[in-house]
């Protein structure tokens, strides 16, 4: 999409062959850089640190991390270790996994020199692929809004949104963000509410970002105002990502979506979750099976932001010492989700609606 009116993907190879590029993630919106990831430290050090996030963004990642490895050594001993230092860095997202799985399934066979070209090749198949299949998400989403859109007469659709399911967290398009810049093509009126999404802020920092460059009206909302704009009529439709989707439909997102789906069923409201067939795990029978990811205590007792002479700072926001927890997701049911679009349509959230998509 766009970054000040140019043409921008969240990962991109290197044109000098010395590595991947991505966008640091974690200097948004304050500030636009770039970073060249050389090896396999730099794109687990990205992975695990939040430079990149999103699902299908760190399946990408992993798979640009691995051909480094494979650079520097291509033998079976150097792939199964890389691709262990690589699964461990974030547990949840089950896209890392896949297409680390991916790449190991299509080098496993090949003689060691043939593998660094090849790596770096079906790397680039899978980023290419992301894009193709976020596109054809969005297409599919577009018809939803479009039916919202008739239902009210033609005045602008209004859809929450929770975290981060943009651009940036894929390699262009979003997930939960592909259906809304489709419609903007479209010339089909929308209004985005975006929920800051404690503790990180992604929606705050990432989502309204990307609306904005992308010229989307939106609105900034705090994370416990969705329920009430629900309550008020103020909001036709939510649309979130998702990390890992069990095979019954249980959707496992960043923390708060659970309370989102929640509120939209009291209010009649549907509640879709947008994901590529990659999240779906059907190895794990329901969502609380789905590993969580716990993270550092100090990203609820401190948050980032621009102090007054433009640097970017961290300042605590409870007294010091005070214990927190910190889970960086929660599984919403799949009787509260009214349907999953992904890149071959939108299905029923249960075994039977996603049976044939295994």
């Amino acid at each position: 999409m766009l970054i000040d009116g140019q043409k921008r993907t969240a990962i991109w190879p290197d044109p000098e062959d010395q590595g991947v590029y991505i966008i640091d993630q974690t200097r948004l919106p304050h500030v636009v850089a770039n970073v060249l990831l050389r090896d396999l430290d730099d794109a687990a050090r990205a992975i695990k640190n939040m430079l990149v996030r999103g699902a299908p963004l760190i399946g990408v990642t992993a798979a640009y991390g691995l051909a480094l490895a494979l650079r520097a050594d291509p033998s079976d001993a150097s792939m199964a270790q890389a691709a262990e230092v690589l699964r461990a860095t974030r547990p949840t997202a089950v896209n890392l996994a896949w297409a680390l799985a991916r790449m190991t399934g299509f080098l496993q066979p090949m003689p060691d020199e043939l593998r660094r070209d090849a790596a770096f090749a079906f790397a680039k198949h899978l980023l290419e692929k992301d894009v193709a299949c976020n596109s054809a998400i969005g297409d599919h989403g577009l018809a939803l809004i479009r039916a919202l859109s008739e239902k009210r007469g033609g005045a602008p659709v209004r859809i929450l949104t929770h975290c981060n399911a943009g651009w940036l967290a894929t390699v262009d398009w979003g997930t939960a963000t592909a259906p809304i810049y489709k419609a903007q093509e479209a010339g089909i009126p929308v209004h985005v509410f975006v929920d800051e999404t404690r503790p990180r802020n992604q929606g705050a920092s990432l989502t309204a970002f990307e609306l904005g460059q992308q010229k989307v009206p939106h609105t900034l909302i705090v994370d416990n105002a969705g329920g009430h704009l629900m309550q008020r009529g103020e909001i036709d439709m939510a649309i979130v990502g998702a990390d890992r989707i069990a095979a019954n439909g249980d959707v496992c997102n960043k923390i708060g979506t659970y309370l989102k789906a929640l509120a939209a069923r009291d209010c009649g409201l549907p509640f879709y979750v947008a994901a590529p067939v990659s999240t779906l795990d059907f190895a794990l029978a329901e969502g609380g099976l789905i590993p969580i990811e716990e993270r550092a205590p100090e990203e609820v007792t401190f948050m980032p932001g621009v102090a007054g002479n433009g640097e970017v700072v961290s300042v605590r926001i409870a007294p010091k010492d005070t214990p927190a927890r910190n889970p960086a997701f929660d599984v919403t049911p799949a009787r509260l989700v009214s349907g999953i679009i992904t890149e071959k349509g939108v299905f029923d959230a249960s075994r039977e609606g996603l049976a044939g998509l295994a």
